[in-house]
Formats: C-alpha cells, structure tokens, sequence
C-alpha cells in the first residue's frame, strides 16, 4: 500500500486516525502572508491553530486534510509547524480555488498540470513538503471556463501521480455533476474524487447520483447549521442516515471547513462560526458521532466514515 504524504513526510495509510476531509489553518489570499503580514497574523493564527488542534488530538483527532490551495493564502512552513507542535497529522494540498489567478486564464491544462505534480513529487516552493490532495473548485454559477482549464489539469496530475482530487462545489446547483462529467471525461477514476459540501444539498437524486457514479460524498459542512442560508443539522443527518441506509457508508467523509483564522471571508463569518461551533475540528466527533449512535448507526459504519474511508481516499492509487 502507497504512503500519504503530510507536511511531515510520508505515512503509512494506518497511521491516520480520525481523520476530517475538508479543513484549514489559515484562509487569506495569494502573497498576503508575504507583503501584508499584519492581515494573516501569522503568530497568532500559529499559536490558535495549536491550541485547537493539541485539544483535538487529545480528544481523538489524528489527521487533518488542509485543502487551502496557494490563492488562499498557503502558509506550508504554518501548517509544518502546526503539525509538529499539535500532533495532528496534515495533509496539504496543491491546485487552485474557484477565484482562479488572472495568469491561469490562457494557459492550458498540460501546461498547469506539472506546476500541480511538482507540487506533489518534489515539494513545495522549495521546503521539500509534498502535497498529498489535489483542490479544485467551482461555485455559484457551475464551473466557469477558467475553473475548467484547473479542473483537467488536476484530472491530469491526479493520473500522472495517482493522488486524489478534492472539489469544492456548490451543492444546491448540483455544480459537482458537471465537475464530475469534465474529470471523468479525462479518464479520472471515480473513486479518487471527492465532491465537497455534498451535504449542503437536500436533492436526495442528487446525493444518490454522485455515489452511484463511484464518487465521494463530503459531509464537511455538518457545523455549518442553518446558518448561511444551508442545510440544519438535523437535515444533514436525516440525508446521512437515508445514505447510510441505502448502503452508502464507503463513499462518505466528513469534515467541519474549519479554519483557526480567515481573514479572505471576514472576521465577522469566523466569529459566527465560533459562536455556533465551539468545538472546532472536533464537531463530528464530539456531536456528529453521538448523535449516529443514538439513530441506532451501527460502530463498524462509524469506523468506517472516520477511519477507513480516509485511507482509501488519501492513499495514491
């Protein structure tokens, strides 16, 4: 079996724990670490971000998979030593978001590809920190040409390095349908894509489509509530549960799209989300997880969700 890269090298796909999908440490925007570095508060975020995740591995939290690609604001020496200092483990990630940089416009894919399996096979602007998870995106309005030309180039990379790719989507226009057709049209393997805050959506057909086409569902928005205009808890998990029934329990990951600092959406949306989520990246352990217990969920599902799943998904194939 591959090993997963993390920012502290190479593991072995059993040595991941519980492990979250969808998560961040620091969400700003491309170069503001470097030339405005008041905005990302770099030590603050650093010793927040410990913090968090030191109590999350105390309470049963092995890995994190950090999908802030370098236009959010990719601090990978932040997220090394986050690592170290906590004990979670964390995946990084290469690839881009959905507000894709103005020089990717005109490039081809087989031009951006590469720039994505460096990133993978060699490291990171030069630390020798390997991604381990390739971050796409597409938003409101479906996926737009410059969304595309990421999207096959990650289709690209993933087959040439066999690491998985990780889309953010926009679940109530059913965007990780059309995500799905271009990656699959490139001869992307179903089961390395991951179709992320799948959970914000309550079109069961939809739900039931991406996992019939071989695809992973992210439930990564579970403490997200009704706030923003999405899903309640109790939805989410009415939708779980109706998945978990249906025999979909190996295609499902979760995740929270946590973030210690987010300077890119707003300190007011970070103190809302803290309000609402005092448990950080322990939302689906600490109330995810007992609330499938007691709808009866059996412990081998649970286990496979938080542990199993992970390792299939992470480890290169």
């Amino acid at each position: 079996m591959g090993l997963i890269n993390t920012v502290t090298g190479p593991v072995s796909p059993k040595d991941l724990g519980a492990t979250m999908a969808h998560e961040h440490v620091l969400l700003t925007s491309a170069g503001i670490n470097h030339t405005f570095p008041e905005l990302a508060e770099r030590g603050r975020t650093r010793d927040k971000a410990v913090a968090q995740l030191t109590a999350a591995r105390e309470g049963g939290l092995g890995t994190i998979v950090d999908v802030t690609p370098m236009d959010l604001g990719r601090d990978i020496g932040l997220l090394r030593e986050v690592s170290e200092a906590s004990g979670v483990r964390i995946v990084a990630a290469t690839g881009v978001w959905f507000d894709v940089p103005r020089i990717f416009w005109a490039m081809k894919p087989a031009e951006v590809a590469p720039l994505f399996v460096r990133e993978i096979e060699a490291g990171i602007e030069g630390t020798g920190i390997r991604a381990g998870v390739i971050k796409v995106a597409s938003h409101i309005g479906g996926v737009s040409p410059q969304a595309e030309i990421i999207l096959r180039a990650a289709a690209l990379a993933q087959k040439e390095t066999g690491v998985p790719i990780s889309c953010h989507s926009y679940a109530p226009e059913r965007v990780g349908d059309r995500q799905l057709d271009v990656l699959l049209g490139e001869g992307v393997d179903a089961s390395r894509i991951y179709i992320g805050h799948s959970d914000d959506s309550d079109d069961r057909d939809y739900l039931t489509g991406i996992v019939s086409r071989g695809a992973w569902l992210g439930f990564d928005h579970l403490n997200f509530g009704h706030r923003e205009g999405l899903l309640s808890l109790e939805e989410r998990l009415a939708n779980l549960a109706y998945l978990l029934e249906a025999g979909y329990s190996g295609q499902i990951l979760f995740g929270q799209d946590w973030a210690v600092n987010m300077p890119v959406l707003g300190a007011g949306l970070l103190a809302e989300r803290e309000a609402y989520n005092p448990h950080g990246y322990l939302f689906a352990l600490k109330v995810v997880v007992p609330r499938l217990r007691e709808m009866g969920v059996d412990e081998s599902v649970i286990d496979r969700i938080i542990l199993e799943n992970p390792r299939r998904f992470l480890t290169p194939a």
